[in-house]
């Protein structure tokens, strides 16, 4: 039977003690520990003692002790002859696990570019060559402390402190080391409030007349009033997508499309998206399958041209500028329909939209204090239409899809028969719908004239 032996002026310095099969009193050495931790571990290791005087395999509970002590009291029971040495942990190296790690992930281009960056830190702080069982809850916190101070935003820093977890999470899992060193570490939020912007109305006005086309103002409404992301999202955008008599999109995510019921979600036409959809599935050529082919070109450089776009329009461009046009789009429904309403037509869940898409703009104050220019319910202002309109818009709802200042860069609708008092369209069908479906897949425009 092993015993426990302690050491120090007040017993701090615990060893177990016991004989080997010649009589010869052997010592492990412990070091400094609990009362509690001690008898933990003279529990494990008899059951390693039992093992080996009966010659059979090693109980549970003394696998469990062996696979949760560290690799140098684990090298000091290998001496005494009791286990086999451990080879796997001390063999592998941050590098050998970081290569492995890319070999076991199947995730987008834009993911792994972000992996590589996070890895890439952890190599150059730790060193291609260390080892895994050498790596300490102590290097964790300076390889967090050294990105944090390199002035990376704390958006950022979170998000590769998320990515190292998952790194040594997959570690542990493997079993190349018993417990991951990056296990508590604190991430913080990966939501960055100082580079949100919300895209008021006029200033979308003013970007889609300096737009060259109608492929470019789709891009705007598509982000700005439909919520889509881009490019990801418009790029796979298909005519055949387009429910013209219910007014709806079929919109097909590849960022939510791992998780169940999450691959595709339908989204409102809203009524500044429509005359430029029909606009551009009128000027499509024969058998054109995407609403926005020219996304379709990898060496298209949506952001610098969008940037020139904005300038153009008198506009200073915002951060973030694709993602803050469906943001805005976020913020405005919000205000207008429930919250599971707006969660399931952005294609994630409320809480993620108020982390990181809901603003809180100047308008909100106004119309909790009464004063400002816009101290009115802010989502009365969603809307594209003549703020001088007399006509409520339950007498007339076709009356909100009046585009004033829009509709000098929309020639292509306003020449299609497009009435003055909206875009509603007339009596007898439009010539150039009367010739759909263009090949489109057999798809067109559904006539709702009465």
């Amino acid at each position: 039977m092993a015993s426990i032996g302690r050491e120090g002026k007040r017993g701090e310095r615990k060893r177990i003690m016991f004989r080997d099969e010649s009589g010869k009193q052997c010592t492990l050495r412990l070091g400094e520990c609990s009362e509690r931790a001690a008898q933990s571990a003279l529990a494990g290791f008899e059951r390693v003692l039992e093992a080996d005087r009966l010659g059979t395999a090693i109980h549970p509970d003394g696998v469990r002790w062996l696979e949760g002590i560290d690799d140098r009291l684990y090298a000091r029971v290998a001496r005494l002859g009791l286990v086999e040495p451990r080879k796997s942990a001390e063999a592998v190296t941050l590098g050998t696990l970081v290569e492995r790690f890319f070999a076991a992930s199947s995730v987008k281009p834009s993911t792994r570019a972000a992996y590589k960056q996070a890895t890439g830190s952890l190599r150059a702080h730790l060193g291609e060559q260390i080892p895994l069982a050498s790596i300490t809850t102590a290097d964790a916190d300076g390889w967090r402390k050294a990105i944090a101070d390199s002035g990376l935003a704390p958006a950022t820093v979170a998000k590769r402190v998320h990515i190292a977890r998952a790194v040594f999470k997959r570690a542990v899992r493997w079993g190349l080391i018993p417990v991951s060193p990056f296990a508590d570490l604190r991430a913080g939020s990966q939501s960055n409030p100082d580079r949100s912007h919300y895209v008021p109305i006029e200033s979308v006005r003013a970007i889609l007349a300096a737009c060259p086309d109608d492929h470019w103002r789709a891009i705007v409404v598509l982000s700005r009033f439909a919520g889509l992301r881009c490019p990801s999202e418009i790029v796979r955008l298909r005519w055949t997508d387009v429910n013209w008599e219910r007014g709806r999109l079929t919109v097909r995510s590849p960022k939510t499309a791992a998780l169940e019921g999450h691959a595709v979600r339908v989204v409102p036409i809203a009524p500044e998206l429509e005359p430029i959809l029909l606009s551009l599935f009128s000027d499509a050529k024969p058998g054109e399958e995407y609403v926005a082919p020219r996304l379709r070109d990898a060496g298209a450089n949506l952001r610098t041209h969008f940037g020139r776009i904005i300038a153009k329009a008198g506009e200073k461009p915002w951060p973030r500028l694709f993602h803050n046009m469906r943001a805005s789009c976020a913020t405005d429904w919000v205000e207008r329909f429930p919250a599971h309403v707006v969660a399931g037509w952005l294609g994630h869940s409320p809480m993620i939209a108020a982390q990181h898409y809901l603003q809180t703009r100047d308008a909100h104050f106004d119309a909790a204090t009464g004063k400002g220019a816009a101290a009115t319910n802010p989502a009365t202002h969603a809307r594209l239409s003549d703020p001088t309109e007399s006509e409520p818009e339950t007498q007339n709802p076709r009356k909100s899809r009046d585009l004033v200042g829009v509709g000098v860069v929309c020639d292509a609708v306003e020449s299609r028969q497009m009435g003055a008092e909206g875009f509603e369209p007339p009596k007898a069908m439009p010539a150039d719908l009367q010739s759909a479906p263009f090949g489109h897949l057999g798809t067109r425009p559904i006539w709702r004239g009465v």
